[in-house]
């Protein structure tokens, strides 16, 4: 076997600083994150070519996590080897990160803030937004009759059986289903000739590290009385098995953060609704809800357990996977599977809208209104979600 070209890394800092200003101006979700990506590291800095890109959103889109950021993490992985990882992420997430931990804390400050008008505003602009979610990520993941039937059971699944084991359920349901009797999809390139650094030892040593802290740290937890441990266990699954995105993480945390009464679900909607103003990727709302928890860590403290907790899977599946993509992805049964998991998220994200979204958020007639209202602004005439949440609080406050 020929040995692997060396890569030339490039200063970390140049990393840091392109993905600080994505991370400061990429409002509108994962899809427009990708978009922003391909115009600054195709079109702009020339750093790949459209196919190089188009393989590493391949990679990260099979992988669960934030899939934005995990593309992020894969182009500094190759820019800059292992520092260049950790500085994408760190620039592309401290913005959003410190926006909603610094919101979170305010809110705490204020004592009964979660009981204001205008933050049931944020709440009810919260149905819009994941209605939005879950019809645009239906359309392009469960667009006909099998898809679409196996996302209405994997919803069904998931309301009948709440919590992590209902929501992990379904997506090993869909993951089945799918690869024995969905076709499979179109197939892409291969990144097999990119060389990210990554050799196939630290790519395995990767993987090991997320299934054991997957499977030991619930079992750490049980053992030991300690909160801390615990929210870092929940936060931690939490992302390592979301499908689909940075809504769909929705569902697990609630699930997480809810029932033990860590977080209320008047802070949980509210923290969910002021989300979507700010840019950068949507699981930063971890540092929302390590700030406004009630149980310690709390503050600042609880924010930097969270965040780290939510992605520490995406970085260890990111640099597991890279080494071992292309055979992954040569096996046809993967691909079905993915089809499969990939319709089961909509179904979970469609159960997320029922409960908690809906049944906390409309709460009266005018609420309803106001969710479509909302929604018009966003999927009709175009207006940019973070903008659609700071008039929905402000014009709620006043109609309230």
């Amino acid at each position: 076997m020929e040995p692997e070209p060396r890569t030339k890394h490039h200063p970390p800092l140049e990393v840091f600083l392109v993905f600080l200003r994505l991370g400061l101006t990429s409002f509108g979700g994962p899809v427009a994150h990708l978009g922003y990506f391909r115009d600054a590291f195709v079109q702009r800095l020339k750093w790949l070519d459209d196919q190089s890109y188009a393989d590493i959103v391949a990679v990260c889109q099979f992988l669960p996590g934030p899939a934005s950021s995990q593309v992020g993490i894969a182009v500094g992985q190759l820019r800059a080897g292992f520092p260049g990882a950790l500085a994408a992420w760190l620039g592309f997430t401290l913005p959003s990160a410190l926006l909603l931990a610094l919101f979170g804390m305010s809110l705490v400050a204020m004592g009964d803030g979660f009981t204001g008008t205008w933050l049931h505003g944020l709440k009810v602009v919260a149905v819009a937004v994941v209605a939005q979610a879950v019809w645009g990520m239906g359309k392009n993941l469960a667009p006909d009759a099998p898809r679409a039937t196996l996302a209405v059971v994997a919803a069904a699944f998931t309301v009948a059986l709440p919590g992590p084991a209902g929501q992990v359920g379904a997506i090993l349901l869909g993951g089945l289903i799918g690869a024995f009797l969905l076709p499979a999809g179109d197939q892409q390139g291969s990144v097999s000739r990119m060389h990210f650094g990554v050799s196939m030892r630290a790519g395995v040593i990767s993987l090991v590290f997320f299934f054991l802290l997957l499977i030991g740290l619930p079992v750490i937890a049980s053992l030991f009385d300690n909160t801390a441990l615990s929210m870092f266990d929940s936060f931690y699954r939490a992302g390592s098995l979301v499908f689909g995105g940075g809504h769909v993480v929705l569902p697990l945390l609630e699930s997480e953060v809810v029932p033990p009464g860590w977080v209320s679900d008047d802070a949980f909607l509210a923290g969910y609704g002021a989300a979507q103003a700010v840019p950068g990727p949507l699981f930063t709302f971890a540092a929302y809800l390590g700030a406004v928890s009630t149980v310690s860590p709390t503050g600042a403290v609880g924010a930097i357990l969270c965040l780290v907790a939510v992605f520490l899977p995406s970085f260890l599946l990111v640099i597991g996977v890279l080494p071992l993509w292309g055979l992954l992805r040569s096996r046809n049964s993967v691909g079905r599977a993915m089809r499969g998991i990939n319709a089961a998220v909509v179904g979970l994200l469609l159960a997320a809208l029922y409960n908690p979204v809906w049944t906390y958020g409309v709460k009266v007639p005018m609420d309803f209104v106001f969710v479509l209202a909302a929604y018009l602004a966003l999927d009709f005439w175009k207006v940019p979600p973070w903008l659609v949440v700071i008039l929905g609080g402000v014009i709620y406050s006043f109609l309230g």
